[in-house]
């Protein structure tokens, strides 16, 4: 047996043990990455102001954290402050006005009556209430969870940031690729990881802004609003309607219909159709094109709905790992294609 056959041997069962130790901090690892990776253009621009490259890692690493650290906890704190606010009893009687309501409207539709009937007969106000309750417990634990996975991150993110240059100089060596190959290939996941990163951010602030500050003429608190439709805003296709259909149904029940409609209305029209649907994939070419360097050969579309699947399947990080897989498995299918034309041209040749 060869030795580099025994070596590949060795590192393929050594990879696996490697695995199923650091397991538990797999995803936060490859989040870690990905997100080194889609920043590594500005880290290397400080790392050229500050004359640093400990201190260009250590502000990349702060920033990352105020990005989503300080708007999860002022969350966190204000959902705190809401609950032991609220009176149960007022809750209870505001959902039991608006059964009582729906039941109202719909005696005149005969189409309707039936059909409504059934499904408020079977809404249990007082549990709904307790059910709502428990959300805010469930959101309380798993924010938690979410806070102790973010720390992970941020901490692999500053060692893989820090050593970065060390690291891809050893991965291009390792692979079996041409030098230009291994550059292209890395160079083109960097592109796209930049390209979501900046429209995810643009996206998240631009809808959460134009949501916060609509319902400031309401009275609510555009800025928590704004932050919570801001994080809403990258769950796929219910990710808006989860922030402004509670809004519309507490105006609804509480204080004015119209208000309401108007709510409801602006949600759909100018946020979920015009900001979301045709705008996001505009800011998306538009960071391709201007702010990236060397602009992605992937489609600003693709991008855009591997996003939306990765959303989908891996949860909240998913909005970095689809586009990277799809990415990298476009990235290769290239380097196969060329490597198949350079095989087919050298046979022919030898023909």
């Amino acid at each position: 047996m060869k030795a580099v056959y025994f070596l590949v041997a060795i590192a393929i069962v050594m990879i696996f043990f490697m695995v199923e130790l650091f397991n538990p901090f797999i995803k936060a690892i490859c989040v870690s990455v990905l997100l080194t990776i889609a920043t590594s253009s500005l880290t290397l621009f400080l790392e050229n102001k500050l004359k640093s490259r400990i201190f260009s890692s250590t502000f990349m690493t702060i920033g990352l954290a105020a990005l989503f650290f300080i708007p999860i906890l002022y969350c966190i704190f204000s959902f705190a402050n809401f609950f032991n606010q609220v009176d149960q009893q007022i809750l209870i009687s505001n959902l039991n006005n608006m059964k009582i309501f729906i039941q109202t409207i719909t005696v005149n539709m005969l189409f309707l009556d039936d059909f409504l009937n059934n499904i408020t007969s079977k809404i249990d106000v007082g549990k709904t209430v307790q059910d709502i309750f428990s959300i805010g417990a469930y959101l309380g634990k798993n924010s938690a969870k979410f806070m102790i996975d973010m720390v992970m991150i941020l901490i692999f993110y500053f060692f893989f940031t820090l050593y970065s240059t060390a690291i891809a100089t050893f991965l291009r060596d390792l692979l079996p690729l041409k030098k230009d190959d291994s550059i292209i290939l890395f160079n083109e996941s960097s592109n796209v990881m930049t390209v979501v990163l900046y429209s995810i951010l643009v996206t998240a602030i631009f809808e959460g802004f134009l949501f916060g500050f609509f319902l400031t003429f309401f009275g609510y608190d555009g800025l928590l609003f704004g932050v919570l439709y801001g994080f809403a805003s990258l769950i796929p296709v219910i990710g808006g309607v989860i922030m402004w259909l509670p809004i519309v149904i507490y105006e609804a029940t509480t204080n004015s219909i119209t208000n309401a409609i108007i709510i409801a209305i602006y949600s759909i029209l100018i946020i979920s159709v015009i900001a979301d649907t045709f705008i996001k994939p505009m800011i998306i070419k538009y960071i391709n094109q201007k702010v990236v360097k060397t602009p992605t050969s992937v489609n600003e579309l693709l991008i855009f709905f591997s996003i939306v699947a990765g959303l989908s399947t891996f949860g909240f990080w998913g909005m970095i790992i689809g586009p990277a897989m799809v990415t990298f498995f476009i990235s290769i299918m290239q380097l196969l294609k060329k490597y198949s034309d350079d095989f087919k041209e050298h046979v022919s040749y030898d023909d």
